[in-house]
């Protein structure tokens, strides 16, 4: 396993290292996502089929929605990619790699990958990881940021050693308030801040929180944090720092740009403000209740006749209890049939019967509940962010 992860991330390393020109020469074709300035090329970087490009420097890349519907799981070949700077490695040495842990603890540890799979128990859990930005290009007012569709997410299995473990381990001194991550990626300029996230004590030791170092029964792909990332279910990729190489326990909220100024939404109410208004911001945290349909697309020419409409949905921890479906816009609703369960932090499959009749038009919607209550409304949340994004979803088909 050592001398695979150490191949696999070598192998990364000749196709990464031309990431600006190198990355254009490898557009196959265009897509149009459904808004405005919506033209993307398809990429292919190393280890990944062709994925929707947003910038190559540094790397941001899209799953085509297509992929959602091929399974529970999404390959960790489609799997999205979001990096913050452009100085990220092109080439990962696994035997080399060490997790340092320090700060307000009783003794510094230095950690390889082989001692995070040997030392410690090994915790698989299925759990989804979603940009904070994801689907940001729908925003009306638009708003900076990548302009993303709905793409950028992903659920997979993650299996590592459980954060609080090595933090005990470590032995976390009176006074510790917060745990800083930082990884190998790495400013250009020295003006940029450094890519810092932070997560109070109380998240940080839940059982939940991993350092990974698999990731659907295999290594991490490098654009996605080989060797290991930082794993925080129900909460927003931003705080899933890959190629984590820096654990630091500190005795004060941490006050750097991307937990002070950068990844925040409005402190009142739901998080949800009009275009112009100014209110106190805090850290975006939990993702929230979304769904889907993956098996048909808007615009789409069907069959006349009975079919199953599928989707996914999920939320921020507290699993889906149900999933609603409509064929008329949300005029009416019908219960759909949820999927197998795979755990309270991942996509649940849904389906639902449709009886097509020829000639006709459908506004296909779906809605999911979670268990702790939350539903999805047809109130769009605008932040200046780009954020919070979970309205009910729609899309029209045609009947031939």
């Amino acid at each position: 396993m050592r001398r695979s992860s150490f191949l696999i991330g070598g192998a990364a390393a000749s196709g990464l290292a031309a990431l600006g020109a190198g990355s254009n020469a490898l557009a196959q074709e265009t897509i149009t996502q459904p808004f405005v300035n919506g033209s993307r090329p398809l990429a292919t970087f190393p280890q990944k089929r062709p994925l929707i490009l947003l910038t190559s420097r540094p790397p941001q890349l899209e799953t085509p929605f297509k992929v959602f519907d091929e399974g529970v799981f999404t390959p960790n070949d489609a799997f999205f990619v979001r990096w913050h700077l452009a100085g990220i490695p092109t080439s990962v040495d696994g035997r080399a790699f060490r997790v340092k842990v320090h700060g307000l603890v009783n003794r510094t540890l230095e950690l390889s990958v082989d001692q995070l799979r040997r030392d410690f128990q090994p915790v698989e859990i299925p759990a989804v990881c979603q940009c904070s930005g994801n689907s940001r290009g729908f925003f009306d007012p638009r708003v900076p940021g990548g302009q993303w569709a709905n793409g950028a997410m992903g659920n997979a299995r993650w299996r590592g050693a459980r954060l609080r473990d090595v933090l005990a381990r470590a032995g976390v001194k009176a006074g510790a308030v917060q745990v800083r991550f930082n990884g190998l990626e790495r400013p250009v300029l020295q003006t940029t801040p450094d890519f810092i996230k932070s997560l109070d004590m109380d998240v940080a030791t839940s059982p939940d929180v991993l350092i990974a170092y698999a990731m659907n029964d295999g290594p991490l792909p490098l654009l996605n944090g080989f060797p290991v990332r930082l794993v925080v279910p129900g909460y927003f990729a931003t705080y899933w720092v890959k190629m984590l190489d820096d654990v630091e326990v500190i005795d004060a909220v941490d006050q750097n740009f991307w937990m002070k100024t950068a990844y925040r939404i409005p402190a009142a109410g739901d998080g949800c403000i009009k275009p112009g208004q100014t209110t106190p911001t805090v850290p975006i945290t939990k993702m929230r209740v979304r769904s889907f349909i993956t098996s048909l697309a808007d615009g789409d020419q069907i069959s006349p006749g009975s079919r199953r409409v599928q989707g996914i949905a999920f939320d921020g921890g507290s699993g889906i209890a149900r999933v609603d479906f409509s064929a008329d816009g949300g005029a009416t609703w019908t219960q759909a049939a949820l999927g197998g369960d795979y755990g309270q932090y991942s996509f649940r499959q849904w389906s639902s019967p449709l009886d097509a009749q020829a000639g006709q038009s459908y506004r296909l919607a779906c809605r999911a509940t979670a268990h702790d209550g939350s539903v999805q409304t047809s109130a769009t949340c605008w932040t200046p962010g780009g954020y919070l994004r979970n309205n009910i979803e729609s899309l029209s088909v045609h009947t031939s």
